[in-house]
């Protein structure tokens, strides 16, 4: 025996919202979860309005983030606001929690330039839409961040897809051998656009191939929000302090079909929405449960007031299609 290696599973609440583990400290403050619960409800609302206006010609190309919610927000909700988030073309969550406007987005989706010049931290990156090329520039502003010696992290997120690239497993091996400060998130949502996950990786996790890179790497339930936050913070707070062993995070969504009703029909029935928090603390349950209709019309408020603004700004498009 050379070696051994392991990697590791979290989750916090089971599929019926039942907690099946002791909840990380930050689960006892109520006004965070219900902002977390919030941020995904609002951006549910937003991506059901956003496919119907595509659907109906009235918006570009948009790609759906339905189901990646936790993922997204528990990430970003972690992060430091000098941080550098790294997004996928997926990841309208992560950008709306660190200050992009729903309008902006919009913009961005109908052809619009001036939906890159959004409202967030000037120094985070807009939506990647080449699968994958954003991890070497995740690597290659971490290596900035060592040289200046800051205390910042770099966030990168990309799909399952992304994993069976060059470019990952390029900016992950540079990392690894510089010790860099970075946060590689893979998504998986079970599907490289058409392309099942059995037809483009042989690993058992996606997780485990942060070990040929010299880093660590763990599975989370990325319909956990719980859990999604706290994975979150450790490998954060560990790639900020520790920058001898920056970190892999898999946030892992057990759905075994795509979530893309356009390409792959309706959605599976055991599908878990952000309703699913509602089982977590007792006290947290009862406020959120208490919430939540109001925040999920809150939600659909917000996504559908951002509308006609952005057509009205659209209208005087440099690109627009």
């Amino acid at each position: 025996m050379i070696a051994r290696f392991e990697v590791r599973r979290r989750a916090y609440l089971a599929p019926d919202g039942s907690i099946n583990r002791q909840l990380p400290a930050f689960a006892s403050d109520t006004r965070l979860l219900v902002r977390l619960y919030r941020a995904m409800v609002l951006v549910r609302a937003f991506d059901v309005k956003a496919v119907a206006l595509q659907r109906t010609g009235r918006l570009g190309t948009y790609a759906a983030s339905l189901g990646q919610e936790a993922v997204s927000v528990g990430m970003a909700s972690a992060m430091r606001d000098e941080d550098v988030l790294l997004p996928s073309y997926r990841d309208n969550a992560a950008l709306i929690w660190r200050g992009v406007k729903l309008e902006e987005i919009l913009l961005f989706w109908g052809g619009d330039e001036r939906g890159n010049r959004f409202s967030g931290p000037v120094q985070d990156f807009p939506f990647c839409i080449p699968v994958g090329s954003q991890a070497p520039h995740a690597a290659g502003v971490a290596y900035a961040f060592k040289l200046r010696k800051e205390p910042r992290v770099a966030v990168c997120l990309f799909g399952d897809g992304a994993t069976s690239k060059g470019d990952v497993y390029e900016a992950m091996n540079f990392a690894g051998v510089h010790k860099l400060p970075v946060v590689f998130v893979a998504t998986n949502n079970q599907w490289a656009i058409s392309v099942p996950l059995r037809l483009q990786t042989a690993s058992e996790t996606l997780a485990q191939k942060a070990i040929a890179a010299g880093f660590i790497g763990e599975q989370v339930d990325g319909n956990d929000i719980v859990a999604m936050r706290a994975a979150a913070e450790e490998a954060i707070e560990a790639a900020r302090n520790r920058p001898r062993a920056p970190l892999h995070r898999g946030g892992h969504l057990p759905a075994r079909r795509s979530y893309d009703r356009g390409r792959r029909g309706a959605l599976p029935s055991d599908r878990r929405s952000p309703g699913a928090l509602e089982g977590g603390a007792d006290r947290a349950a009862e406020i959120i449960s208490g919430w939540s209709e109001a925040v999920e019309q809150d939600g659909r408020r917000a996504a559908f007031r951002r509308v006609p603004a952005a057509h009205r700004r659209r209208g005087r498009a440099l690109f627009s299609r």
